[in-house]
């Protein structure tokens, strides 16, 4: 069983930059392939980018391509997303998700694991 804590969320304006980060505790977590999902008010939750287990392989919505950047570092297991260039439009509430794979998934349902999301609101 692995608990995801996110965190770094804010508000911010449009332009400017985030960084948010994701703690794994309960599981090995370089078992685990991870991704970013975002959800906003009405709309359902989509994807946003996704790494391997190794952070050799990363994936990314078109929306977001070019402005934020996935990372890991298993030995503190932490994720993190870089997001710059942020936009009204990536307002929304962002999750940390597990999957017990090597690859990683742009999949919700792929997902085993959760965490309890961090709010990010830009401001035009």
């Amino acid at each position: 069983q692995v608990q995801l804590v996110e965190s770094g969320g804010g508000l911010v304006q449009a332009g400017g930059s985030l960084r948010l980060s994701c703690a794994a505790s309960g599981g090995t977590f370089s078992r685990y392939a991870m991704g970013w999902f975002r959800q906003a008010p009405g709309k359902e939750r989509d994807f946003v980018a996704a790494i391997s287990r190794s952070g050799g392989s990363t994936n990314y919505a078109d929306s977001v391509k070019g402005r934020f950047t996935i990372s890991r570092d298993n030995a503190k297991n932490m994720v993190y997303l870089q997001m710059n260039g942020l936009k009204p439009e990536d307002t929304a509430v962002y999750y940390c998700a597990a999957r017990l794979s090597t690859y990683s998934y742009t999949v919700s349902r792929e997902y085993d694991y959760w965490g309890q999301g961090t709010q990010v609101t830009v401001s035009s």
